[in-house]
């Protein structure tokens, strides 16, 4: 028997933005899906717009499984897990301790076809578009919570912006102008012809 898929499953009950007031909750599913969500996108504007060549569909795979060490560790929230170096260490090597853990979980002969997601490459195409799309998340979360008059999150979207400005790919900056402002309106807006 394999716990694997089951510990996964746990994934909903793990919230995000822990050190700040949230109108509406995030958890970690919620959040990997979104992330997701992205990062397919990301490739696809990568490949059909600048002569990219990445897998648009291995990319949101490993967007699926970006946090899943969280499940055992929670969500660190980022003032702390960033706070100096020997503390982004130190919870870099428990995730990977929780990463090990789960990989362990699944049966031996399922090992290898989850090796990489589990254990991802921390560079490459995929893995920068995971990354991105990652940010890209949490901005909109920020850009959620403003919009509904949350001021506790004007600090963190002007910091992610920011971050996000400096990012060099130009799908990025596509996607940043082509379907990021469309998060500000409401249902309605977006149901206008």
């Amino acid at each position: 028997m394999s716990h694997f898929f089951a510990y996964l499953s746990k994934m909903k009950y793990i919230n995000r933005w822990g050190l700040m007031r949230n109108t509406e909750s995030e958890n970690i599913q919620e959040h990997s899906l979104e992330v997701a969500l992205i990062a397919h996108a990301l490739a696809i504007i990568k490949n059909e717009l600048f002569q990219g060549k990445t897998d648009p569909n291995r990319t949101a795979v490993l967007a699926l499984y970006h946090e899943i060490g969280e499940v055992i560790v929670g969500d660190l929230p980022t003032p702390i897990k960033y706070f100096n170096g020997e503390i982004h260490q130190a919870f870099s090597a428990i995730e990977t301790t929780a990463r090990e853990k789960l990989f362990k979980m699944l049966p031996d002969e399922l090992q290898s076809s989850y090796q990489s997601l589990v254990f991802p490459e921390e560079t490459g195409e995929e893995a920068q578009l995971v990354k991105a799309a990652d940010k890209i998340s949490a901005y909109l979360k920020c850009v959620q919570e403003i919009k509904f008059g949350n001021k506790d999150f004007e600090k963190a979207e002007n910091k992610i912006r920011k971050h996000i400005n400096k990012i060099k790919l130009p799908e990025v900056k596509y996607f940043m102008d082509n379907f990021v402002p469309s998060y500000s309106l409401t249902i309605d807006e977006l149901n206008e012809d």
